[in-house]
């Protein structure tokens, strides 16, 4: 007879494992959409799971120095749009813009980079997961300095970084993951390319 505590712990594995297919079918479903977006609003309850996952992510010594400016007001989602020139910002029902803080947190390390990076992953599979499409801007921010203009529109300190904005909405168009080179390309077991002693595997 199986007791109560094994089968509870049973239960616990398949639920976990019903949960890791859940992730998996969000990180294959994840793409990078640049396409126009329906009219349908983008609740603040999703905004604020999404955004959620992303204050989840890792952070270097757990610092958490990634911050949040979630804009779903048309008259700022428009000034947005005029700062940062992508034809998907035009359409999108909110924006999440992401800010980095580049304080010393291990000695005198910053992550702040790293920390924005993780953040936004986790943000991208929420979208995906809650069935809404995005596409990760950072370049152009780097540019004329877009970034700093961005930050003076919506109030953030000088000392901090606006790194990453994300446009939001339910897509129009049909989209799928662009093709990933295979595993074997860019992993290996125990050496850099399947090396050993100088010789490929």
């Amino acid at each position: 007879m199986i007791s109560a505590s094994v089968q509870d712990t049973e239960r616990q594995h398949l639920q976990a494992e019903e949960k890791s297919m859940d992730i998996f079918k969000a990180i294959a479903a994840r793409h990078s959409y640049s396409g126009e977006f329906t009219d349908r609003p983008v609740p603040r309850s999703d905004l604020e799971k999404i955004v959620q996952a992303g204050m989840a992510a890792p952070s270097g010594c757990n610092a958490q120095t990634t911050t949040f400016v979630i804009v779903d007001d048309a008259a700022i989602l428009s000034k947005l749009a005029d700062l940062v020139p992508r034809p998907v910002m035009r359409g999108a029902k909110a924006v999440i813009v992401c800010i980095a803080e580049h304080r010393p947190v291990y000695k005198d390390k910053s992550f702040g980079i790293e920390d924005c990076s993780a953040a936004t992953e986790n943000m991208l599979l929420a979208i995906t997961a809650l069935g809404y499409a995005t596409v990760w801007i950072d370049g152009v921010l780097r540019e004329y300095n877009r970034a700093r203009q961005v930050g003076d529109l919506l109030g953030v300190p000088p000392d901090r970084d606006v790194r990453i904005v994300l446009p939001i909405g339910v897509p129009k168009d049909h989209c799928r993951q662009r093709e990933k080179q295979p595993f074997s390309t860019r992993a290996w077991f125990n050496s850099y390319n399947g090396r050993k002693d100088g010789k490929q595997l």
